[in-house]
């Protein structure tokens, strides 16, 4: 998978972890061969300190956290007994004290880890733990899905980061088109001039047979509303995430993915997605 494509995902649950905690600093990356992080995600910094900082198992709390596969935090960094101190330089020109650190764990394999920090040496809070345990469990549901459309799309290689979706187009540059398509999605039902709003989904409509394959099922058709939500899981959302998005209660986004599944004969919501783009229901 594109490391570009695997970085909105973390770069998106950073944003909501800040907005939801209020930590002055959220940070974080993937792992790039299968030990060694490097800081890719930065958020509220003051300076370039941490950014591009490779963090390895095993070293400092990033690295134990890597090594233990489970959250870990400190309330003074600098003074901190049970991790090493490699990176001290870089905590310290950033000015962080209270850190704590979180896996991103795929199919029992640590992705990556999500950082939040204060400048002060505060205890981290159950309600701090929580947001950022949600946050690393949005990033691996969204990467499992992408891992999972890349196994199933024809032309795709498992483990390549050369893919290629289900019309042939090209990895980070499409997957931006998609992005680009599940929020167009998501603004179309907020938007009062009826003139104005079937224009937006013309477009969308467009953006969408424009990556249909040979083998488009006659027939099959989606609700407005189906395809915003299977837009939304598309995009790595989790019911609960998608139901915020589109104004809906989590029970109703259940509902119509159930539906969707039905019409596109999937039996789970990532096959659901692989047959949509399929048959150009979604880019």
């Amino acid at each position: 998978m594109p490391e570009q494509t695997q970085g909105v995902e973390m770069r998106a649950a950073l944003l909501r972890l800040r907005r939801a905690t209020g930590l002055q600093v959220v940070f974080g990356g993937l792992l790039h061969d299968g030990r060694r992080l490097r800081i890719a995600e930065l958020t509220g910094a003051l300076t370039p300190a941490l950014h591009g900082l490779a963090v390895t198992t095993g070293s400092g709390l990033g690295g134990r956290c890597l090594a233990l596969a489970r959250p870990c935090a400190v309330t003074d960094y600098p003074s901190a007994r049970h991790i090493t101190h490699e990176y001290d330089g870089a905590v310290a020109a950033e000015g962080l004290r209270s850190v704590i650190a979180v896996p991103v764990v795929v199919r029992r394999t640590v992705r990556g880890v999500l950082y939040g920090a204060l400048r002060e040496a505060l205890p981290i809070g159950e309600r701090v733990l929580d947001a950022a345990v949600a946050a690393a469990r949005d990033v691996e549901q969204a990467l499992a899905i992408r891992d999972e459309m890349y196994r199933l799309l024809p032309g795709s290689a498992s483990g390549s980061s050369g893919y290629s979706g289900a019309s042939g187009r090209s990895g980070p540059s499409w997957e931006e088109v998609r992005q680009a398509h599940g929020e167009l999605r998501e603004l179309a039902p907020r938007i009062d001039d009826p003139e104005l709003r079937a224009r937006l989904l013309a477009v969308c409509g467009r953006l969408e047979t424009a990556s249909a394959g040979p083998e488009r099922p006659t027939g099959v058709t989606l609700t407005p509303r189906e395809t915003d939500v299977l837009a939304a899981v598309a995009s790595g959302a989790t019911n609960a995430v998608a139901a915020s998005r589109l104004g809906l209660r989590p029970e109703t986004v259940k509902g119509y993915l159930r539906s969707t599944m039905r019409k596109l004969g999937a039996h789970t919501r990532l096959e659901a997605v692989v047959a949509a783009r399929r048959a150009g229901l979604l880019p």
